[in-house]
């Protein structure tokens, strides 16, 4: 109930009085009885009034209401009406059935007065408006018609029909002598109030403010009032001389906090700060600009701890407030050197575009931070994006320079390609700048050199030789030049230009550089070394291989036992039989795994002077290294030798093992051959031609083949069959005679093609081979023509061209063939499941250990994109066991390895191998590796070592765009598990905006949403 009512209490004690103090007696004149009632009931003894017209009403009859009806319906009236003021349960429905039946206006409109009374002690305010309504005043007092038009009022107030209340308000605050003056003042200044009439408000509330019912809450309303009309000077006076009485007040926290904004917007920061600490202090939730106004107030008071904390719980604001928190958040924590966080607090500003300069400057020190925190990705993208928006802005406050921050912005950028590793990027950006200083260049140069090794490790040797190329036309010396010239030679040394690799890794072998990598003196002597070999310059290639192993030890690397090898092969290669023969023994006593080739080359001595102690020395090596690579090597030399001593018979057996080992099918052609021609050598032609069929059938484009053609000639002709000659050589579609037309047509076509114009060169090899289906040189414009496609970038069509040469079986191009067309497969198409099809073929029947080699490198990474890690690491391990294999091979293989171990539970070997594939490669696959150590870490609650990890991808892998996501993701789980939802949130949200991988987005959407959902719950802010 509400304090204006009377209080029923006190009335209910006074009826339980009267009833037990009146004596039992009967009126013997009702009449005088009714007027003695309602004389106390206008007296407002309700409680006697009650009990006397309680007795009337116990003697009416029915004949009352036909014969005394007036009578009748006014004991009634006043018998209800006495029940209405007394509060008693049942007379609001015997009211309500009184007015219902009752014929009687006045009385009905009385009841009606009494009831709506009624309903309003009972706060029924809804039921207390409907009959205030249907009463009329005019049978009412003065003081009753008053009272009922602010109870009405009143019940108006609270269902908020403001304005009806406002009028009926409006009459009763003009009556001081009304026992409701002070609450209508009261109501209709809230009204005003709330309608922003402040001067007709601020009227009545100090004509109330010292009343002791309102001065709880009326000179807050004030003190808003004088601020709300600009008299912001006597609002903080008027707060301030309330808040200096210690009196209670319901609105005391919200005068203080009036008080606190007041003196805040006088830039008074030291008096409005107790005042908002004491709020914020007292309520669990507090808005944004509260908050906000605290936190500055710190902040100003060099509080720098306080107005970091309260800073930091604005970062979900996009507005003004929010931007200003973020950018003052950030010049706190730069005051402090704490970079990390100071960045994060320039990432939210410059997101809020409110106040643009704070933007602008927030995105640069944003970038710079990114910079010198390690976050080289972020950085580069923010950096970029600043010139691109403000290459025209000018600094108004910088007359001297105003393009000055464009110039810092850009030579941040020409660090950041000189240090990050997203070589496209860096590269594209360094190709936009118009002017490019010394320091330009060095990056420029670095960047050319890191991507070149990145493309050298893909197995794209022709694009990393033009970028390294690139280095050496630089007019500047740079750090990386020596380091060029070695990758320079060894992707010479692969493609087996000898005059290129001895120029380029000479350069780096004079240049005395330090070692980097696999670019040191050992492996470029040792590279020089063979290129040498290869040359046949043997004294200058056992120089270099003597920089590599001057000597040999039970404990020599396995680079060194290669050299030392090799400098006896060349000792034998000039005739230096007994130097070469020495070191052989020496391998061989070492019993070092290369013995069964000194054996195999000590043999070869020994059948200079003695071909019997030759093939004897070739058995005793099966024999001895029954599970060496060389066994078919000794037994087809041995064959071999037996041939040309022309003891044929001897011959065959050796051809014949060799025939029949699975591991040698490289050699079949050549046994073929050979048995072919020891049986024609022995008269056997018959058998000879046996040999030479097979030959034929299985390998028509081989050289065996054309060799073999020459001796079939000489035996059908001898035998007189010249016609079944003929019609072998159709069998197997080898044309005995090219037509004019068809040489001059594939000649036309070759011209253009060695002229390097492929566009005509393909018309004219279409031309060819539909003219020609079967023509003579159908292989050799398949060929050339997928050549030129793949030249162009028309990936499907060349892949069509080369299945062409792929299917026409073994030729001198099949292995091209097949190896450029899974490549295609697997780079162009990324179509790795055909990929691994062609690569799996080439792996097998390769017959050139190099094209073997990069059909492994393939099939190992076709396994790997197609999720088969255990086939994956069994080819890695053939790979990385093969001589010549990189440092990325072992990377590789490592990899797969540890990916293999995870799926099978063994996660402590399955870090062993990532670590190894971590610390060997700086491709795709270290990035893997490492990121996978991460989430180990993590997955330990390692935090620190996760987070160490995480940062070792986002330094050192720019170019793995997935990898370095999911590594800031990485971030983001470290900050929220730490509960710090400041960083934790930004780190989500630079994914979110700066990722092109969808699914990545989207993961960092949902974990920067559950982040925000978390801090709300702990926030002081209220949302």
């Amino acid at each position: 109930m509400n304090p204006f009512k009377c209080v029923a209490a006190l009335v209910l004690s006074l009826l339980s009085f009267a009833v037990s103090a009146q004596p039992t007696f009967t009126y013997n004149n009702p009449e005088t009885s009714f007027q003695k009632a309602q004389a106390l009931f206008k007296q407002e003894q309700y409680a006697l009034a009650y009990t006397e017209f309680r007795e009337l009403a116990g003697q009416l009859s029915e004949s009352h209401k036909t014969d005394k009806s007036y009578y009748y319906d006014q004991v009634r009236f006043y018998h209800i009406a006495s029940q209405l003021q007394l509060m008693m349960q049942v007379a609001g429905e015997e009211a309500q059935t009184f007015i219902r039946d009752v014929n009687n206006e006045p009385l009905k409109h009385m009841m009606c007065y009494y009831l709506g009374h009624y309903y309003y002690q009972q706060d029924a305010y809804e039921q207390a408006v409907l009959y205030y309504r249907q009463a009329r005043f005019d049978n009412l007092t003065n003081q009753q018609i008053a009272d009922a038009k602010f109870e009405q009022a009143y019940c108006l107030f609270q269902q908020k029909e403001f304005a009806e209340a406002k009028k009926l308000f409006n009459e009763i605050h003009q009556l001081p002598m009304h026992k409701y003056y002070i609450p209508a003042n009261y109501y209709y200044g809230f009204i005003c109030y709330d309608e922003k009439d402040y001067e007709s408000a601020l009227n009545c509330f100090r004509l109330i403010a010292t009343d002791p019912g309102y001065n709880a809450n009326v000179p807050f309303y004030i003190a808003e009032i004088l601020y709300a009309t600009g008299h912001k000077d006597e609002a903080l006076q008027y707060g301030d001389s309330v808040l200096s009485k210690n009196g209670a007040s319901a609105y005391r926290k919200e005068l203080q906090l009036l008080s606190a904004h007041l003196y805040f917007e006088k830039k008074d920061y030291k008096s409005a700060l107790p005042l908002f600490e004491d709020y914020v202090h007292q309520n669990d939730k507090v808005s944004k600009q509260i908050m906000y106004e605290l936190s500055f107030c710190y902040y100003k008071g060099n509080q720098s701890a306080k107005a970091i904390d309260g800073f930091k719980q604005l970062s979900n604001e996009k507005d003004s407030l929010g931007q200003n928190s973020m950018y003052l958040l950030g010049e706190l924590y730069l005051k402090q050197n704490d970079k990390a966080n100071a960045r994060t607090a320039f990432h939210y500003c410059s997101y809020n575009s409110s106040n643009p300069e704070q933007q602008r400057i927030s995105r640069l020190n944003y970038a710079k931070l990114s910079y010198d925190l390690g976050f080289n990705d972020i950085a580069l993208n923010e950096i970029k994006a600043y010139i691109r928006d403000y290459d025209d802005y000018v600094d108004p406050g910088n007359s001297s320079d105003p393009k000055g921050h464009l110039s810092e912005a850009k030579e941040l950028m020409i660090g950041m390609l000189a240090n990050t590793k997203n070589y496209d990027e860096g590269l594209q950006m360094y190709a936009t700048l118009k002017q490019s200083s010394t320091t330009a260049q060095q990056s420029y140069a670095r960047l050319l050199f890191g991507k070149s090794v990145q493309l050298l490790n893909d197995q794209q040797l022709d694009e990393a030789t033009s970028l390294l190329l690139k280095i050496n036309a630089l007019s500047i010396s740079t750090p990386v030049y020596p380091y060029a010239n070695f990758w320079l030679g060894e992707i010479a040394y692969r493609q087996r230009k000898y005059d290129q690799a001895i120029r380029y890794l000479q350069v780096f072998v004079d240049s005395h550089a330090a070692a980097l990598g696999e670019a040191n003196n050992t492996n470029a002597n040792y590279d020089l070394g063979y290129s040498w070999f290869q040359k046949a310059d043997y004294k200058k290639a056992i120089n270099a291989f003597s920089l590599v192993a001057g000597n040999i030890r039970n404990n020599s690397s396995a680079i060194e036992q290669d050299a030392y090898l090799r400098m006896a092969d060349c000792q034998y290669m000039t005739k230096n039989y007994k130097s070469a023969s020495t070191m052989y023994d020496d391998i061989i006593n070492l019993k070092l795994p290369q013995s069964d080739y000194a054996l195999f080359q000590k043999s070869m001595i020994a059948g200079i002077n003695d071909t019997k102690d030759k093939i004897r020395m070739l058995n005793d090596l099966v024999k001895q290294y029954p599970k060496s690579n060389l066994v078919v090597d000794a037994q087809l030399e041995a064959a071999l030798t037996c041939i040309a001593d022309e003891r044929y018979a001897e011959a065959i057996p050796y051809l014949n093992t060799i025939l029949n080992n699975p591991n040698a099918k490289a050699l079949k052609p050549m046994v073929y051959l050979k048995l072919g021609l020891t049986y024609y050598n022995m008269n056997d032609n018959k058998n000879a031609l046996v040999y030479y069929k097979m030959l034929l059938s299985q390998y028509p484009q081989s050289a065996e083949s054309d060799e073999a053609v020459t001796v079939l000639k000489d035996i059908y002709v001898a035998e007189g069959r010249p016609d079944e000659y003929v019609d072998l050589m159709k069998a197997n579609g080898i044309v005995i005679k090219v037509s004019e037309a068809d040489s001059l047509s594939y000649t036309a076509a070759r011209m253009k093609y060695d002229a390097n114009d492929c566009e005509s060169a393909i018309k004219a090899y279409d031309n060819y081979l539909q003219k020609f289906n079967n023509g003579a040189y159908r292989l050799e414009a398949a060929y050339g023509k997928a050549k030129c496609l793949q030249q162009k970038n028309e990936t499907a069509k060349a892949i069509d061209a080369y299945l062409i040469v792929h299917q026409i079986g073994n030729s001198k191009y099949f292995e091209n063939a097949t190896l450029e067309m899974a490549r295609l497969y697997y780079i162009g198409l990324k179509d790795y499941t055909n990929a691994k099809k062609y690569f799996e073929i080439l792996s097998n029947q390769a017959v050139n250990p190099e094209i073997k080699q990069d059909a492994l490198r393939g099939l190992v990474r076709s396994n790997y994109q197609l999720k088969d890690y255990t086939t994956a690491y069994a080819t890695a391990k053939e790979l990385a066991a093969m001589k010549g294999s990189s440092t990325d091979d072992k990377s590789v293989a490592n990899l797969v390895q540890g990916k293999s171990l995870m799926a099978t539970g063994d996660t402590t070997a399955a870090l062993d191998a990532f670590k190894s594939a971590a610390q060997m490669s700086k491709t795709a696959w270290g990035a893997e590796a490492r990121y996978e150590i991460a989430l180990d870490c993590f997955r330990k609650n390692d935090l620190k070592a996760t987070e160490k990890n995480a940062m070792i991808v986002i330094d050192n892998y720019g170019s793995y765009e997935l990898w370095v996501a999911q590594s800031y993701i990485l971030l983001g789980d470290i900050y929220l598990k730490q509960k710090d939802y400041f960083n934790a949130k930004a780190t989500y949200e630079s994914v979110v905006k700066n990722s092109t991988i969808a699914d990545i987005r989207q993961q960092a959407q949902q974990k920067y949403d559950a982040a925000l959902a978390t801090e709300k719950q702990s926030s002081k802010i209220t949302n």
